[in-house]
């Protein structure tokens, strides 16, 4: 799991049959003061409601989104599973 920032909204008229009716957004990572990580947009399989400008919690596993859509047949390894209200870091934690 990593933390992202979402950058825009995915359409499509054309559609695998398993994700019609799921959004799709357009992501980049980010690191715990919200700066851009990276230098690629990635698209993620969204279930949160996020919108642009949101920073979201991503997981990139096939077998963790197969286990929360409950199949196997969209073909999907990255998806959006939480919207993040607050990052709170504890000092003691943080590397040198």
């Amino acid at each position: 799991m990593f933390l992202a920032k979402v950058k825009g909204n995915i359409v499509a008229t054309q559609k695998n049959e398993s994700l019609k009716g799921h959004k799709l957004l357009l992501f980049q990572s980010i690191d715990l003061k919200g700066n851009f990580i990276g230098e690629q947009d990635q698209i993620a399989l969204d279930l949160t409601d996020a919108g642009i400008g949101d920073t979201v919690l991503v997981v990139k596993e096939g077998a963790a989104v197969q286990q929360i859509l409950g199949h196997k047949n969209s073909p999907v390894n990255t998806m959006i599973v939480a919207i993040v209200d607050d990052i709170d870091i504890i000092k003691e934690y943080l590397p040198a």
